[in-house]
């Protein structure tokens, strides 16, 4: 790469500079890694886990109270980072990640293993939303989708590859090493910020006074609904009194949010997010992905298991050939919004991608593995062409000091997107298991079904039907993307003039 001084200086002067920026790039694919990995890494070592430690009513903490921690810091991180710089931000997160990683690896009991992991998920939202914020800031417009490309290979390569390195680690060695290997590879990429990410003196001005009433006032909100959707139809049914007192006192935080946040000098959730046409779509489009993303994240799995007759691992490539065609078409996609534009590329893409999921319920019974692993190539294809230009376009409509917000609240929205899709379409699903086994069947009575052997045929039937009701729904979120992109954001995005281009 060379020595470069100063990558990219948006319009104000402001930038980052760096002594060494593939040393920095390496340490943010490493710090991508790390966030991806952590997502799904637990999942396969659960029964050993419980083995030692015993709480198997409440292991699904493990992954909630994660991706918890992780969902609502997104907004606070973006504000302090814009405030007081990445670097600072970066560094204190990922400092947090790693101790809660030895925290989780020294862990006693289930009930300390779960607190551990909200630790982790507090330093995994800073590690998330700054990455992607500190990959436009190195470089100008014409540049950031190869640095983007190579994030979202990351990001999904290692998402698909956690529950394989899990289930080595927990059966080879000893399940606390899933977190002990976060340590080394943690520890390089911190030691390459600190020696070698540079951001320039800002200029002077009044001292900045941070709004953290709105901060624990948003983190609140957003524990206590992510908390009902999560546990909502799990651990008590989606009208009990449990699920309707979290909604109640969700809706209640949320008013009180906006009333904090409109009298704050410098606001966690400014109203200029969703007053501006440009973020306010690209927020609420891909808030629809990571809807619909669970479709096949979720379901795609048990469906080639049950319908298809594959073995676990046989399944894992059907849903991983889309990590691919992603990071390809991502990569590609410049090529079309040089010529068309960030919105019309991204509507291209989607429009594909709704056409995509409505093919999959025509699939025929039970069908060839070829079928759905062609429509996951082709979907990974599609949604590289819808999402990063809109990562891309909407970073480059803001300057340095709103940089950071703007993308930690596009990642929150597609990250409350997944959690209302994971409760929404286990909903779906369940309801019709539930009417074609007669009352009887949910998705853990299938899963039980696939341990113990091949399930019956009414029951394959039923999973058939099921994911295909999924990925209906999955379809009309994609629609959705579709025509909030074709009204709400402006045909030519707003990018501020980059002197580098």
């Amino acid at each position: 790469m060379g020595d470069i001084r100063s990558a990219t200086r948006e319009a104000g002067g402001q930038g980052t500079a760096t002594d060494k920026r593939g040393a920095v790039v390496a340490a943010l694919m490493l710090s991508m890694a790390l966030a991806a990995l952590d997502s799904t890494i637990v999942s396969t070592a659960v029964p050993q886990i419980v083995g030692d430690l015993g709480g198997f009513s409440v292991f699904s903490w493990l992954f909630s109270g994660y991706l918890l921690a992780v969902t609502v810091t997104l907004p606070v991180y973006g504000k302090l980072s814009d405030t007081f710089g990445r670097k600072p931000v970066l560094v204190a997160g990922a400092i947090l990640f790693l101790l809660g990683s030895l925290l989780c690896a020294l862990a006693w009991n289930m009930g300390a293993l779960i607190a551990f992991r909200v630790v982790q998920g507090l330093g995994g939202g800073a590690l998330q939303g700054t990455v992607q914020t500190l990959a436009a800031d190195l470089y100008p417009l014409k540049e950031r989708p190869k640095i983007q490309s190579k994030l979202s290979t990351v990001w999904a390569v290692s998402a698909v590859a956690g529950p394989g390195l899990g289930g080595l680690l927990a059966a080879y060695a000893d399940w606390r090493w899933i977190f002990l290997v976060n340590l080394p590879i943690g520890a390089v990429a911190l030691w390459l910020i600190v020696r070698h990410l540079h951001e320039p003196r800002r200029e002077s001005r009044a001292r900045a006074r941070v709004d953290w009433a709105g901060a624990m006032a948003v983190f609140a909100t957003g524990g206590v609904l992510l908390t009902a959707l999560v546990q909502g139809g799990v651990a008590w049914p989606w009208l009990s009194a449990p699920s309707l007192a979290l909604f109640a006192g969700g809706l209640a935080l949320a008013g009180l949010v906006v009333a904090i946040e409109r009298r704050a000098a410098e606001p966690i959730i400014p109203g200029w997010v969703w007053r501006r046409r440009t973020i306010a779509a690209v927020n609420l489009t891909l808030g629809a992905l990571g809807l619909l993303m669970v479709a096949p994240t979720v379901f795609l799995p048990t469906y080639a298991q049950a319908v298809l007759d594959l073995d676990p691992v046989t399944a894992g490539f059907v849903l991983s050939v889309w990590t691919l065609s992603w990071p390809l078409s991502a990569a590609l996609s410049q090529h079309v919004y040089r010529r068309i534009g960030f919105r019309d590329t991204a509507l291209l893409g989607i429009g594909a991608a709704t056409l995509i999921l409505l093919a999959f319920p025509f699939l025929p019974y039970p069908g060839a593995a070829w079928q759905p692993t062609l429509l996951m190539l082709l979907l990974g294809a599609a949604l590289g062409l819808f999402q990063l230009p809109l990562i891309v376009g909407v970073q480059s409509t803001v300057g340095w000091s709103e940089r950071g917000t703007t993308t930690a609240s596009v990642l929150f929205c597609r990250q409350s997107g997944q959690t209302i899709g994971a409760a929404l379409f286990g909903a779906v699903a369940n309801g019709v298991l539930a009417a074609r086994l007669g009352g009887t069947g949910d998705l853990d009575s299938v899963a039980r079904d696939l341990d113990a052997g091949a399930p019956a045929e009414a029951t394959r039937h039923a999973v058939a039907e099921a994911v295909h009701a999924v990925y209906l729904g999955a379809a009309g979120a994609a629609a959705l993307a579709f025509l909030v992109l074709l009204c709400v954001a402006p045909r030519r995005f707003p990018v501020l003039s980059d002197p580098d281009d």
